[in-house]
């Protein structure tokens, strides 16, 4: 009995060891990991910047009374197309008790002034024409009427000005509010019965309406003080709108910001572009917009994909692995020139022909989803 034990036992153990030893031989025996490869290639690089920013009109003014008062009429409305010259409101004036009274005592002194001027002009007159007195003395007294008949008429319209802002009969009036470019009506943000004060040296008055030529733009955007060394004023540009995203509009940079503002711990430089509106499109002011600025531009350059580098851990320098026979590579230090994002320029280390591991090529989605990454960065 205890020697068919020893038996079983025996034979059990041969069976466990048969498969451990076959376990091991089926691990070893596995396929080594094969890794794909790709070669450098001759190909165009560009980079480019992006500004993000607003289209605004170049010319956009606006209009302010030349006199306080209520707003009588407002003739147009926001989006209409006007001439120069149009008239666009029309302004009530509501005199001031105290202008009044001073305006009144003026034209009564003047009066008095330019009666006693005639009475004294017409004495010497008549002692002039019997050779009584001088020319000279006449010729004085002439000119003393004709001073006192001005300002006479000088108080009357300044009395009529005040009480209703305009002279009758004058072919302008600060009570008219025109337009003076031709343009179209961006903004009105006054309603009729509203009360104005007019534009002087102390206040901006109010504002009546915004008008701006809408057929000439400018793209005004602000670039990160790493690119803004590269762009220079007169530089061709393309101009994106958030609203119309199908369509680019050429534009040339006509100023560069000499000096940067912090924004967000980063220092920021504001530019400005002329851009081209053809006439089909309906373009608004204050449109959202980016500005594509081409900052470097590389012809035939040997390069490789960009997810095929690796980095040294401790140098942080760049370096590939290169096929150098069977399944066995080599770390190449290489040398970096323009990168576009996706492409790199391989200056030295890498040459036509060279089979470049793809060492984290697990997925062509992972590839994109990588490449995307480094475009956003």
């Amino acid at each position: 009995m205890k020697k068919s034990v020893k038996i079983i036992l025996v034979i059990v153990v041969i069976v466990l060891l048969a498969f451990v030893l076959k376990y091991f031989k089926d691990s070893n025996s596995k396929d080594i990991l094969e890794y794909q490869v790709e070669e450098p290639f001759y190909t165009s690089i560009n980079t480019k910047a992006v500004a993000t920013g607003k289209l605004n009109p170049e010319e956009e003014i606006e209009l302010k009374p030349q006199i306080s008062g209520i707003v009588d009429e407002i003739l147009v409305e926001e989006g209409d197309v006007v001439k120069k010259g149009a008239l666009i409101a029309t302004i009530r004036v509501v005199p001031n008790e105290q202008n009044l009274v001073s305006a009144r005592s003026r034209i009564a002194t003047a009066k008095l002034s330019y009666e006693n001027s005639k009475i004294l002009y017409d004495r010497n007159k008549s002692l002039f024409d019997k050779g009584v007195i001088s020319r000279q003395d006449f010729e004085n007294s002439e000119l003393s009427y004709k001073q006192a008949k001005e300002t006479y008429h000088q108080a009357q319209k300044d009395y009529q000005i005040i009480k209703q802002g305009s002279v009758s009969g004058g072919a302008t009036s600060n009570t008219n509010i025109v337009a003076q470019i031709a343009g179209t009506i961006l903004e009105i943000p006054v309603r009729e019965g509203n009360q104005v004060i007019e534009s002087n040296n102390f206040n901006d008055g109010t504002t009546i309406a915004t008008i701006a030529d809408m057929s000439k733009m400018i793209f005004e955007g602000k670039v990160d003080e790493a690119e803004v060394g590269k762009i220079k004023e007169g530089k061709d540009i393309k101009v994106v709108l958030g609203a119309i995203q199908d369509e680019e509009y050429p534009a040339k940079l006509t100023f560069v910001a000499p000096k940067g503002v912090e924004e967000n711990g980063a220092v920021q430089f504001t530019i400005k572009a002329d851009v081209k509106i053809d006439g089909k499109s309906n373009i608004r002011a204050g449109y959202s917009a980016n500005a594509e600025i081409e900052l470097e531009n590389k012809d035939e350059v040997l390069a490789i994909r960009e997810a095929l580098l690796q980095y040294n851990r401790i140098t942080e320098k760049p370096f590939v692995e290169i096929l150098e026979g069977e399944n066995k590579y080599k770390k190449q230090d290489v040398e970096l020139g323009l990168s576009d994002g996706i492409h790199v320029e391989i200056v030295k280390g890498v040459k036509e022909g060279d089979k470049i591991k793809v060492w984290n090529k697990a997925s062509e989605d992972n590839e994109d989803d990588a490449a995307s990454k480094r475009r956003k960065r």
